[in-house]
């Protein structure tokens, strides 16, 4: 087993392997998870009933999964990067404005996984909260470091031993009393449900900036049907049944959101010490996605200004400089979790999904699949320093979204004139789709964007 030595540089296609059907397993399995049992709560806590939190849960999961699974299939024609490609729609130096936010994103879901891991072994390890921190972003690190061929075997290896322990823990669960109305259609609240189901598309939804790094190795052949199909089976298969496994476990588990991890593992009785073992297995494959995704974002930012060559010894340092910060982060946020965790992934959704509109706008609609892969790394390509379409768009639609916000923390006078829907999705969506491209269709694209090899 060797260290992965491609970084953000494009995949030759000697190097290219694999068949689709693996990004089932991949999406599949990085959604088998207490952190995704977690996310399930959510609704529950906003106030919505079981019937009507399934229903949110399984219609925001089959709508962003769309998007996710839109980026996943421009891995293999492209052979680059997720979010190295949105270059080509915000120029080589302006993609770092949505990077940045990308990364934070990258270390919000480590903090979130680490703490989740950390507090489930907390009444069976001896190293107290802190030290199990410590212990998990050791293990995440380890694992990063080895990159892609590790992330595919451990997510292929999960998915087969989660659907074993989830199906066991789904028939515990359905075997706990529920209490009465929760499986009604009674007391439906618009509000509430579109909050619901914007979270479960923003779940799916923080899956697009990296998807693409893991359909890249595919043989560019592949076809596109078959790429966006595989993630998007494995992706809402996964997250919708644990989603709506955690707002069963919140409803009939009194405190379950107070400890996720613990709660599920005790459900087994004399064999929990075995699932907290699985458990923390989960948390640091999944958390893997974020220190690799990280060190690739801090790559992309770094690689225009310097021409960084990526040793091993390299990507070890930056991988270890990045693992200590987001556990640093773990140290300082361990109180509240439930409230940190809702409001992070509203915060992600007002970031993703004007970027994910803008990239697929460009891809599908504007340039079809046809790119210049050479000039996405050049300053002086064809795709220039910084595409103020793109910049504005984005910029555009964050700044539109803020009187549409409603999280724990402000609520903007739209949304509280509506009641408490919150619409930001929506503006965040359509705004900056129309506004680049329309702009961008009246200037000339450039033709013959089909060299695909720097």
């Amino acid at each position: 087993m060797k260290v992965e030595k491609r970084s953000i540089d494009f995949i030759p296609e000697s190097e290219r392997y694999g068949k689709p059907v693996s990004l089932f397993y991949i999406w599949f399995g990085a959604n088998m998870n207490i952190t995704t049992i977690a996310s399930g709560v959510l609704p529950v806590m906003l106030g919505l009933n079981l019937f009507w939190s399934a229903m949110a849960i399984i219609l925001g999961s089959l709508i962003g999964a769309i998007f996710m699974a839109s980026h996943s299939a421009q891995g293999p024609k492209l052979g680059i990067l997720q979010m190295i490609q949105s270059r080509a729609q915000f120029g080589v130096i302006g993609a770092v404005l949505p990077l940045l936010f990308v990364m934070l994103i990258y270390l919000g879901f480590f903090v979130s996984n680490t703490l989740l891991a950390a507090q489930a072994i907390d009444s069976v390890s001896p190293l107290g909260s802190t030290g199990n921190i410590y212990l998990i972003g050791a293990l995440c690190f380890v694992v990063a470091l080895y990159g892609y061929w590790l992330i595919h075997r451990l997510q292929k290896v999960l998915s087969i031993l989660s659907i074993l322990v989830f199906l066991v823990v789904t028939v515990l669960a359905l075997g706990l009393p529920v209490p009465d109305g929760q499986w009604t259609a009674a007391g439906f609240s618009l509000s509430k449900f579109l909050a619901a189901v914007s979270i479960a598309v923003t779940w799916q939804l923080s899956y697009a900036p990296y998807v693409a790094d893991y359909s890249r190795y595919l043989p560019s052949d592949t076809p596109m049907s078959r790429v966006f199909w595989y993630s998007y089976a494995g992706t809402v298969a996964g997250g919708a049944w644990m989603m709506v496994l955690g707002a069963i476990l919140s409803v009939v588990i009194a405190g379950f959101s107070d400890n996720v991890g613990s709660h599920v593992a005790e459900l087994f009785g004399v064999g929990a010490v075995l699932l907290f073992v699985f458990i923390v297995y989960g948390q640091v494959a999944i958390n893997v996605f974020n220190l690799y995704g990280a060190f690739m974002s801090t790559v992309t930012v770094i690689e225009p200004f310097s021409r960084l060559r990526v040793t091993p010894r390299v990507r070890g340092l930056f991988m270890l400089v990045i693992t200590v910060i987001a556990t640093a982060l773990c140290t300082v946020s361990q109180q509240d979790f439930i409230a940190f965790f809702l409001n992070f992934i509203f915060f992600m959704s007002y970031f993703l999904i004007p970027w994910t509109a803008i990239n697929l706008v460009d891809y599908y609609c504007l340039r079809k699949g046809n790119y210049s892969v050479p000039d996405i790394f050049d300053l002086n390509g064809r795709y220039g320093r910084f595409n103020l379409v793109a910049c504005g768009s984005f910029v555009l639609a964050i700044v539109l979204e803020i009187p549409f916000m409603n999280t724990t923390l402000y609520v903007g006078p739209v949304a509280n004139a509506l009641d408490g829907i919150d619409l930001a999705w929506v503006v965040g969506l359509v705004v900056p789709a129309m506004t680049y491209y329309g702009l961008m269709k009246r200037k000339p694209l450039v033709s013959g964007e089909s060299k695909l090899s720097p």
